[in-house]
């Protein structure tokens, strides 16, 4: 029996050895102890999940790697579960994460940023980077690993834009379009277009752009009339 137990037998049926839970699951282990890569055959599971050890709080609970040994022999029956592995990287250094979202809080911890310095999320050109707050939640669970960076909070430059042919002042840096339409007195239901080599170009209500300086925008009912 022991000979099957090692090789990850599904012993749930089994009447003698140490009861343990995975999962929603119930065991049996005719050993003392039990390797975290007995438990992963046990159950089935691929590499892409990391495998935990329930401990009663406050204390966290313990990750089990394929090497450990757990002494199944102490009071209770010992519980195990899984958890996905999401990785990010933050200024180049990769990270593990087991939510589908993480906040701009939450990388800032992860990653020991200075309230001092902004988070961005890295996007494929032409696009631009998008600044995430301390509130911004990310979708992790997309392809593809996310990128995250931080860079010194520039000091407070203002700028001067056009907003229907008028000058206005606004901070320069990345601001988004309901900043844009604020500081032209554009109302925030209208659409914002930018004009970019001559031409206008529809702006997302929830889209970032990089502000310099002189850049040219044009506000008006969504129907198509002027404002």
């Amino acid at each position: 029996m022991m000979k099957n137990q090692e090789k990850g037998a599904d012993l749930s049926t089994a009447t003698n050895g140490l009861q343990i839970i995975i999962e929603d699951r119930h065991f049996q282990w005719g050993s003392q102890y039990i390797l975290g890569r007995q438990v992963r055959e046990l159950y089935g599971v691929s590499q892409d999940v990391e495998l935990f050890l329930a401990i009663k709080k406050p204390w966290e609970d313990e990750l089990i790697r394929d090497e450990d040994k757990v002494n199944l022999a102490r009071p209770g029956i010992e519980r195990f579960y899984f958890k996905h592995i999401l990785l990010i990287t933050i200024n180049d250094k990769k990270y593990k994460w087991y939510e589908q979202y993480i906040t701009g809080a939450q990388l800032r911890v992860l990653g020991g940023i200075p309230e001092n310095q902004d988070i961005f999320l890295s996007v494929s050109k032409p696009w631009v980077d998008e600044l995430i707050s301390n509130d911004t939640k990310v979708d992790l669970a997309r392809p593809s690993i996310e990128h995250f960076y931080s860079k010194e909070r520039e000091h407070d430059v203002y700028v001067t834009i056009k907003v229907n042919d008028k000058e206005k002042k606004i901070l320069a840096g990345i601001r988004t379009v309901a900043e844009i339409k604020a500081a032209g007195g554009v109302p925030s239901a209208y659409e914002l277009e930018q004009l970019i080599d001559g031409r206008l170009t529809p702006l997302a209500d929830d889209a970032q752009l990089e502000i310099k300086g002189g850049e040219q925008f044009f506000g008006h009912c969504r129907d198509g009339s002027s404002s």
